[in-house]
């Protein structure tokens, strides 16, 4: 598959021929799809678009406005929509056999045995599911079954899923009512927001102080001393909390904590995965390797096919926890899983993933240069983010320019994803470095727009 199949004249893009936007088929669309679809993400109720198609990085909604996509279907289609290699691997199984619960099929055995190549052999067990929070659930079932413990830490702003022991990982939005017992949460590093107040440089410096305070949590706050904790869960570069990224010595820090205190180490990279970072798992950044590692999102490109991979000795575990489920491994599923993989492979992208990284970084930086509304700009590979403040002295969040510039830049033609006052962005890794900067000159434009407003 040529590098280029996605290759739209950058000259076209972004394509708006609404006199308003989302336009008229789009507000009649969402009226007559939400009088009964309730729970809508912050980014449709902020700008509640109808799209009808998607080829590449771009997607055009159902009155023909054409946008750059910065959101990837919310980390997801990586890859770019709709990817020929993968369409087609989905097409194939779908007419030859949708589902046959958890029996083995060639599909399934192929994409096993290439998973645990790319991993290095670092898992010796693996199990597939159909969503994010499904394989977080079953990866703290392991846990417990393993280790006998019942507890876990987790940290704030990581983001987990929306199930009850997934949710009770990170207690998201208004769900605080559903945190069940024996979940624990801690500081994590965020050089930007340093829980210690030094400067970004400093902190960057020395996670000490958090490992720490860690410790703490596990001698004053756990039962027994911190001996019923089965794992510390943990996204390596938190997403939804802003494309926040640890510091060099974090994670290498908290896997000797883990093993001096006989705690399993659980990364959630539903999120991080599959090049998004630049790497296969954003783990390798540090060289670490966690007992219990979760995939997904870009993981099928869209398809909806999670994992839970173990290590050698946890194996066993996944016998003991009921791990399969009605959907998950499906041909249909594991044949988008292994052509996602063969394509990051064949199209070099985890080597385009970070290239992308080091120049919208660079031209990001440039922009918060310009722009005090601008606080913190941070990018690894295809994950990245602007966070916008009032006072960069303060650090104060600024919600409300935050929404105002994610509105303005959508209307321009560009998909992408808020969270409050961080502007997160997770594009496509086949964007042309073209279409990539273009896509940030629409963002500058909707900063200085918004700054205007606020009177800046």
């Amino acid at each position: 598959m040529s590098k280029n199949w996605a290759y739209v004249d950058p000259a076209t893009l972004p394509h708006m021929v609404s006199e308003t936007v989302p336009g008229p088929k789009s507000k009649e669309y969402h009226d007559r799809c939400s009088k009964y679809m309730k729970g809508y993400s912050s980014q449709v109720r902020l700008y509640p678009v109808a799209f009808e198609s998607g080829y590449g990085y771009t997607l055009t909604d159902v009155d023909g406005n054409k946008y750059i996509d910065f959101s990837s279907g919310i980390y997801v289609t990586g890859l770019g929509h709709c990817h020929p290699k993968i369409s087609e691997a989905v097409a194939e199984q779908a007419k030859k056999l949708m589902n046959c619960h958890d029996f083995t099929t060639e599909i399934k055995m192929k994409l096993v045995e290439k998973l645990h190549e790319i991993t290095g052999g670092r898992f010796a067990g693996f199990q597939f599911y159909d969503s994010g929070t499904t394989a977080v659930e079953a990866g703290l079932r392991c846990a417990r079954a393993y280790s006998g413990k019942q507890e876990f830490i987790s940290f704030w702003r990581d983001f987990h899923g929306k199930s009850l022991g997934s949710n009770s990982l990170a207690v998201v939005g208004a769900d605080t009512h559903m945190r069940a017992p024996g979940f624990m949460l801690a500081p994590r590093p965020n050089p930007y927001r340093d829980a210690f107040g030094r400067t970004p440089e400093e902190a960057w410096k020395d996670s000490t102080p958090y490992i720490r305070m860690l410790e703490g949590i596990l001698d004053n706050e756990c039962a027994s001393g911190g001996k019923n904790v089965a794992a510390i869960v943990f996204e390596p570069v938190q997403g939804w909390g802003g494309s926040v990224v640890p510091p060099p010595d974090y994670l290498p820090a908290l896997r000797k904590l883990c093993d001096e205190r006989g705690i399993l180490m659980f990364a959630d990279e539903v999120l991080n995965c599959m090049a998004r970072t630049g790497t296969w798992l954003a783990m390798d950044h540090w060289n670490v390797t966690a007992d219990i590692t979760t995939l997904g999102k870009g993981f099928g490109n869209g398809f909806p096919v999670t994992a839970m991979c173990v290590s050698k000795d946890l194996a066993p575990a996944i016998e003991k926890i009921s791990a399969s489920s009605s959907y998950g491994g499906n041909p249909m599923a594991c044949a988008a899983a292994l052509a996602s993989i063969e394509v990051i492979e064949e199209e070099n992208l985890n080597e385009r993933s970070t290239h992308l990284g080091e120049i919208m970084l660079a031209k990001m930086k440039k922009m918060m240069e310009a722009h005090p509304i601008i606080g913190d700009v941070r990018a690894i590979g295809c994950l990245q983010a602007i966070e916008i403040v009032k006072d960069r002295t303060t650090k104060e969040p600024f919600v409300e320019a935050g929404q105002m510039i994610y509105k303005k830049a959508f209307e321009k033609g560009l998909a992408w994803v808020p969270s409050g006052h961080i502007l997160r962005m997770s594009p496509p890794m086949i964007l042309d470095d073209e279409v990539a900067l273009k896509g940030l000159d629409i963002i500058e434009e909707a900063v200085t727009e918004t700054e205007k407003h606020f009177g800046f």
